[in-house]
């Protein structure tokens, strides 16, 4: 019931092209119909009229030209009323006395003059009568004749005719509706298409809109839509241009300041200065690491060349990217721990895995304390292949979970160290190769935990 009234809703929209459709060819086939019925009344009115005034003259002068006149066959009220018999008068000569009548309790005097006219009685709910008089003959004894016929006869035959002219058009009413639905739904089809082509974009490089199928009418709304999607375009390129230029600029010289403190470090005395060079440092290799995830972002935005996709064994690569990352473990003295109880193969790029994998350790080692735990899980939920990196940092708070995938967002009070950067890239590359990351706070303690669903094998 709800999926129906939903339907309907959508049906009745009324801002919707299909309702005003809708709408207008109702009225449209309404009028048609009460027109044509209205047309159809007067004209077959008329029809009917004249051909029953000829009828009601002919009946007329075959009683009038008798001799003796006949007598006229009787009718009754439903005859008369009903199926609009003729109701035949034979008056005298003189017209004073009525020597028959076909239906006697119909009181109306012989008319003055000759020929139609209109009347009303009486009897019978005051009913109207056409009357027609007969011409006195030759003779002067010889008698008048007047024949009547009731007038609501002659409409109910003219207004049922007229409805039967106009009952196919209400009979159509329901089929042009469907064919209208019909008509408008494959039209739409044409819109529906434009509106997947263009939730199926990529928000970093859209591409245009094809004009192949689109309507005449709407196709300069869907052009002028490419042209706006080619000034965004335009300016993702210069931004990623500015980019990947700053970083590569900045690259060398922080990579000299680097080498540069390195060689200091022997020269600089114990006490305060010590001090003061490690913040230095920390600050140079801080700046280092944002210099390449800002290389690593603006390869991902630039649009995507087809990479080669090969077997990759998921426990071989995590192990290396652990291996990898020992460094930065050892400085931070983190303990990691590696857990595989499964051998998982996954088709795809193997610098697209690292890079979801890279990030997401890395920033489990930026964030778990001084002498805490990192730990890497590969295992089976449901029959499904994930990757738990967990870590016993200070987590995620609830307000900011929805936020921790935006660029150059860092949860409000963590610690110096990380980019904001890391956790953007990996989701990037993640949907890129049909995965999905999912962070939640640990329940049996502090940290956290970002699951990735390691995508289906393909089938054969």
């Amino acid at each position: 019931m709800k999926d129906g009234a939903a339907q309907a809703g959508r049906w009745w929209r009324p801002h919707s092209l299909r309702t005003q459709l809708l709408l207008w060819l109702i009225t449209l086939h309404l009028v048609g119909a009460v027109v044509t019925a209205w047309f159809s009344f007067l004209a077959y009115g008329n029809l009917v009229h004249n051909a029953l005034d000829d009828q009601m003259r002919l009946v007329a002068e075959s009683y009038a030209g008798g001799d003796p006149p006949k007598i006229p066959r009787a009718v009754d009220s439903e005859a008369a009323f009903t199926r609009g018999a003729f109701v035949v008068q034979i008056w005298s000569a003189d017209g004073m006395a009525l020597r028959a009548s076909s239906y006697p309790a119909l009181t109306v005097p012989l008319q003055s003059g000759q020929g139609f006219r209109n009347l009303r009685t009486g009897t019978q709910s005051n009913a109207s009568w056409r009357v027609f008089t007969a011409e006195p003959g030759p003779r002067a004894d010889q008698p008048r004749v007047q024949v009547l016929q009731n007038e609501d006869y002659r409409r109910r035959r003219a207004l049922r005719r007229a409805l039967l002219e106009g009952l196919p058009i209400a009979l159509l009413l329901p089929a042009a509706l469907l064919m209208l639905w019909l008509i408008v739904s494959a039209a739409s089809r044409s819109l529906r298409g434009v509106a997947r082509d263009v939730a199926s974009q990529d928000e970093r490089s859209p591409t245009d809109l094809s004009l192949a199928r689109v309507p005449e009418e709407i196709a300069p709304l869907v052009g002028a839509f490419n042209h706006l999607l080619g000034r965004v375009r335009s300016a993702f390129a210069t931004q990623r241009r500015f980019v990947q230029d700053a970083a590569h600029e900045l690259r060398t010289p922080m990579a000299a300041i680097g080498l540069q403190i390195e060689n200091l470090r022997a020269h600089v005395p114990a006490g305060e200065a010590t001090d003061r060079f490690n913040q230095l440092e920390a600050g140079v290799t801080r700046a280092q690491h944002l210099i390449e995830q800002l290389l690593s972002l603006s390869r991902q935005d630039a649009p995507q060349r087809a990479m080669a996709r090969e077997a990759i064994d998921i426990e071989v690569l995590l192990r290396e990217s652990v291996s990898q990352l020992m460094v930065l473990a050892d400085a931070r003295r983190v303990d990691v721990g590696f857990e595989g109880s499964i051998t998982p193969v996954v088709f795809a790029p193997a610098a697209e895995l690292r890079s979801v994998f890279d990030n997401l350790i890395d920033n489990a080692l930026r964030y778990a304390p001084e002498g805490g735990v990192v730990d890497v899980r590969l295992h089976e939920i449901e029959g499904h292949a994930v990757v738990d990196v967990l870590d016993n940092g200070p987590g995620i708070p609830e307000a900011a979970m929805d936020r921790v995938f935006d660029r150059f967002f860092r949860v409000p009070g963590a610690a110096a160290g990380g980019s904001g950067l890391g956790l953007a890239i990996a989701q990037t590359a993640a949907e890129r190769n049909g995965m999905r990351i999912e962070l939640r706070n640990r329940g049996n303690g502090p940290g956290l935990m970002a699951r990735v669903h390691l995508p289906l094998p393909p089938a054969g």
